[in-house]
């Protein structure tokens, strides 16, 4: 035969090509109600926005942006390079070391984005022959993070401390006296969400730590959603649970959230950030931040410290949220931060409530499997401490009367 025959086609070549297998799952993610799909905004929209995650008002603030266009027109528009080659500025040196002051923690060290942060982290921790205790609600990130390690990874029951001490109890006999790793089996590390991404609830971060501490073992919390809505201040959840600067806990977050920029940091003793440094992939072969976010994210800091009650207001913000939206006859949860998500019966119930809010003015996040690690698709509303209280009456308004039937 010759070479243009059936039987000797290349692979690329068959009839479905080599991606063939892809309409075959999209197919399924539409019959399931599953499909997601980009949809760019507009510079300036009428919606009011509950689904973006600017909790304190400060993405637009003119203080923020103007210095973000300053640091990008003194330092150009991106970090050129690695931050081990040539993407480290005395920016990001003044946007650590204000970090760690502000969050109470012994040194910082910023990432290009939170996600980054996080497989940092959780990797350069960790490795074979260690024991993960991951909590079952945790941000795919982390979740990313374990199965990167190499460690022997153990979920546990969301939000539960005498789950945590079962699995590190297995592993390890308790710490003596001598302190934190003293305990045998090998090193742990207990990984979680500080505030969890979904419902918006706290972990017990105190019953964690003392957990860990039976053990000897580390403690890894992820406060993306609780920098600068937790605590005194806005000054994260470690610090309002008064874990910050301990020896044995290290501290994530996201510089997209509150402080309306881009970004991640790991907050913890110096001796875990110097190792960072030298151990963390995604710190070694990535390229730095950009100037402009770290420039946004130091004057977004600059402009909590002087105005700490903003935190305070996006909290109140979401408990009016809820309360509105229980009061309307909805499964709100009750928020410990500034999430506040309501049921939908279904994925495609879910997909479809958005869409009419949406129609109404109203832009809400749509949280559908497998982001909800439950499988129970909701909408998730994120509290500003900007938004006015005719403007949050509004919100509840269209939201309950698009409500799909349950």
């Amino acid at each position: 035969m010759d070479s243009g025959s059936q039987q000797h086609r290349p692979p690329d070549e068959r009839p479905d090509g080599p991606f063939g297998w892809i309409a075959a799952q999209d197919r399924a993610r539409r019959a399931a109600g599953l499909r997601r799909e980009l949809r760019p905004r507009a510079a300036e929209s009428a919606l009011l926005d509950l689904a973006g995650n600017d909790y304190l008002g400060l993405t637009r603030h003119p203080e923020v942006v103007r210095a973000g266009a300053d640091a990008c027109l003194r330092w150009g528009a991106g970090s050129t390079g690695s931050r081990l080659v040539t993407g480290s500025t005395a920016l990001h040196a003044e946007l650590e070391a204000e970090l760690a002051a502000f969050t109470g923690f012994e040194a910082a060290l910023v990432f290009a984005s939170g996600y980054a942060a996080n497989l940092a982290a959780v990797t350069a921790l960790t490795g074979p022959g260690t024991l993960l205790v991951s909590d079952a609600a945790n941000h795919a990130s982390l979740i990313d993070g374990c199965r990167l390690s190499r460690a022997t990874t153990e979920v546990v029951r969301h939000a539960d401390p005498e789950a945590v001490r079962k699995a590190l109890g297995a592993r390890a006999t308790p710490a003596s006296p001598a302190g934190p790793g003293s305990g045998s089996g090998g090193p742990a590390l207990v990984v979680s969400d500080a505030v969890f991404s979904v419902d918006g609830d706290a972990a017990p971060l105190r019953e964690l730590a003392a957990a860990c501490r039976a053990y000897g073992a580390a403690l890894l919390l992820d406060d993306a959603h609780g920098l600068g809505a937790m605590g005194d201040g806005g000054r994260g959840s470690a610090h309002g649970a008064g874990l910050a600067g301990a020896p044995d806990v290290v501290c994530t977050a996201t510089l997209s959230k509150s402080f309306g920029a881009q970004g991640g940091v790991v907050l913890g003793p110096a001796v875990v950030i110097e190792h960072l440094v030298n151990a963390a992939r995604t710190f070694i072969f990535d390229t730095g931040l950009a100037p402009a976010a770290a420039g946004a994210a130091l004057a977004a800091l600059r402009l909590l410290e002087r105005e700490p009650e903003r935190a305070t207001r996006a909290r109140q913000v979401a408990r009016e949220f809820h309360r509105l939206l229980t009061e309307r006859g909805l499964d709100a949860t009750a928020p410990d931060a500034c999430v506040v998500s309501v049921r939908a019966p279904s994925p495609d119930s879910a997909l479809a409530w958005a869409a009419r809010c949406r129609e109404e003015g109203l832009a809400v996040g749509c949280f559908r499997p497998p982001s909800v690690p439950d499988g129970v698709s909701r909408l998730r509303l994120t509290a500003r401490c900007d938004l006015s209280g005719s403007q949050v009456h509004r919100a509840v308004d269209v939201i309950a009367r698009t409500a799909p039937p349950h």
